[in-house]
């Protein structure tokens, strides 16, 4: 008992900078401190446990990293955060962080966080960030590669290709519509 009554006065300098430090920053707003700081803990562990399976695997780092495998990784990177953070389909992720807002721009779904504070907040903004999420899926994907290159390569090949055909879909709907006509020009073909 001695000892965690100890523990509890050395701590309290440390939670009193922290309480000022969170009031100073977030000015009145529900600012998620402590989940960032917990979601950072868990991003450490995570790579901690990464690094450690590519030395367990025996695996040495690649020298190099072809630039090509560097392309199709940015690719899926920018796909598979994405199909997290914003895709219909994985609303169910998200759901018990998020509140579903409406549909934004084609098969994508807006969302706000649900609650204000806390972990959930701090986990809510992640998950609907896909510029948050590209930090987590690059870490995993270039974890990927130092230990199962071909089965990260042929992963991430799928969400490059899904990534191609979204800039297709893209292009034929433009040219479908007429885009790049002068208004009231219809394009040749679309009548």
């Amino acid at each position: 008992m001695a000892i965690a009554q100890e523990v509890q006065r050395l701590a309290a300098p440390a939670r009193r900078w922290a309480r000022t430090q969170k009031r100073e920053y977030s000015r009145g707003e529900a600012r998620p401190l402590g989940g960032d700081l917990g979601a950072m803990g868990v991003y450490l562990g995570l790579v901690s446990a990464g690094v450690a399976a590519v030395r367990a695997s025996g695996r040495e780092l690649p020298k190099r990293i072809p630039p090509g495998d560097v392309a199709l990784l940015a690719v899926a990177t920018f796909r598979l955060s994405r199909r997290i953070a914003k895709d219909p389909v994985t609303s169910p992720l998200r759901a018990p962080f998020t509140a579903f807002q409406g549909p934004s721009g084609h098969a994508e779904v807006a969302e706000e966080v649900r609650e204000h504070g806390g972990v959930k907040h701090a986990v809510g903004e992640l998950l609907t960030c896909p510029f948050c999420l590209a930090q987590w899926v690059a870490t995993a994907l270039v974890l990927g590669y130092a230990t199962a290159p071909r089965a990260t390569r042929m992963a991430a090949l799928t969400m490059t290709l899904v990534a191609g055909s979204d800039v297709l879909q893209f292009a034929y709907d433009a040219l479908q519509n007429g885009v790049g006509h002068a208004p009231g020009e219809q394009s040749a073909g679309v009548r």
